[in-house]
């Protein structure tokens, strides 16, 4: 089997190198590779790679993420999440490969307090779930399509949250965070291998392509998630100087963009066709946070 893989330097690609390398002979490029070009600001570049290297399976990791920025730049969002994933979507549907796309609980607008399905109406609240689902849309055009939706990624390396809440936990005695917005922190990790998997499954069953929604089990919300970390963290010996957390509603921090308050998705469809259950969110915290604390 031949994989392409975009997007190999984000959090979730570095995961996909280690998770995709076992299904055969591995092709990972990013914005700035030399040798097959891999800029989503390149529409034409990234179809051609396609051409030039003839995968059965492309996985694309790359995407504008910057939530906020996206507001200001709305048609570089847009090149990035939707325009060149329609150019590969389109390449991958002549050659008859399979394309995995990510996607986000952003393209709902965030309310009630039910798990969203994969059939519920989409109505995203800012630039970048709009661009987003216009990528799912344009990941679709290859009939041969995996779509997965989920939230709040994080991993070992690089920057997140629970990074941040250590920072700011030694520096501050006091901390506001946000306690209306609820969803499921999702590892790269498990991302990754769960992609896996889902490939390996499509590959000898192409019924099984569409849209899923693909998140770790259970759900908090920011202030609970960082409770969580400074509890670890006083376990493992780091003296934090926080004493207080206090919980806010978002309306205490205002963002360019909107968040949605219920983030949390439904995942029985993915379960129930690939076979696999998804842990607890605070399994892969509680993991990730071991791997920062005792590096």
């Amino acid at each position: 089997m031949k994989i392409l893989l975009f997007g190999k330097n984000g959090q979730l690609g570095w995961e996909l190198q280690r998770s995709l390398a076992p299904l055969g002979h591995l092709t990972a490029v990013d914005f700035d590779s030399t040798d097959y070009c891999g800029d989503f600001s390149n529409p034409a570049g990234v179809a051609e790679t396609v051409r030039l290297v003839k995968p059965d399976v492309i996985v694309n990791a790359a995407a504008h993420t910057a939530v906020d920025k996206a507001e200001s730049e709305k048609s570089f969002a847009e090149l990035l999440n939707a325009t060149s994933v329609k150019s590969i979507a389109l390449e991958a549907n002549k050659l008859g490969a399979w394309l995995v796309h990510y996607s986000t609980d952003y393209v709902f607008d965030g309310s009630g307090e039910q798990p969203w399905v994969e059939t519920d109406q989409t109505s995203p609240l800012n630039t970048y779930g709009e661009t987003k689902l216009a990528g799912e849309h344009a990941a679709a055009l290859c009939s041969r399509h995996l779509v997965f939706r989920t939230s709040w990624v994080y991993a070992a390396r690089g920057a997140n949250f629970a990074k941040t809440m250590l920072r700011l936990g030694q520096e501050r005695s006091d901390m506001s965070i946000i306690n209306d917005q609820f969803g499921a922190p999702t590892g790269a990790e498990l991302l990754a291998d769960c992609s896996a998997h889902a490939i390996r499954i499509a590959k000898s069953k192409p019924e099984v392509a569409g849209l899923y929604h693909l998140v770790a089990a259970g759900s908090t919300t920011w202030y609970d998630y960082a409770k969580l970390v400074f509890s670890k963290a006083r376990e493992a010996g780091i003296t934090l100087a926080v004493t207080e957390v206090k919980g806010v509603p978002t309306s205490a921090f205002p963002t360019p963009a909107k968040r949605p308050h219920n983030s949390r998705l439904d995942t029985s469809k993915f379960k129930q066709t690939f076979d696999l259950e998804l842990p607890d969110w605070a399994i892969g915290v509680e993991r990730m946070l071991s791997e920062i604390m005792f590096k």
